[in-house]
């Protein structure tokens, strides 16, 4: 990832309390070479995504023809994953997308835009969505 990415990363998950701690796990790129096909990189991505997720935890998948929350609905939707206790994954596909395994573990399919986002812009929209979410339910005033 470019380095604003990362700077941007850190940043935002930086501003959480102590008691939320996100964690970025990355999974290797399929190699693309002039012969590779979409549907193979995705199925190979899908089974990394799917071997690194915990049994127990709450996979969403970020999917641009996902469920489209307002701000607010998704505070809601944050501080009901806080009361479940388990731990979330979001799901952010490569340049290819998500694979249909990937979408079928998912419990939620969640549009950040019905825009297609680069996957490190996705990072960085999801971090500051989920900090503002915090801030609301914290009547924080980041978010006015």
């Amino acid at each position: 990832m470019p380095r604003w990415i990362t700077e941007a990363c850190v940043e935002y998950s930086s501003r959480f309390p102590r008691q939320i701690t996100p964690e970025l796990t990355e999974i290797p790129l399929f190699k693309r070479t002039k012969t590779y096909n979409p549907r193979t990189a995705r199925d190979a991505e899908a089974e990394r995504i799917i071997k690194a997720l915990r049994d127990q935890e709450r996979a969403i998948a970020l999917d641009s023809r996902g469920l489209s929350l307002s701000t607010e609905e998704f505070a809601q939707r944050f501080a009901g994953w806080i009361e479940d206790g388990r731990d979330v994954a979001f799901l952010i596909g490569g340049p290819d997308g998500l694979s249909k395994s990937c979408l079928e573990r998912a419990e939620l399919k969640l549009s950040l835009s019905a825009l297609t986002l680069p996957h490190g812009l996705a990072r960085i929209v999801l971090l500051e969505q989920l900090y503002r979410a915090w801030s609301i339910l914290n009547n924080h005033p980041y978010h006015r």
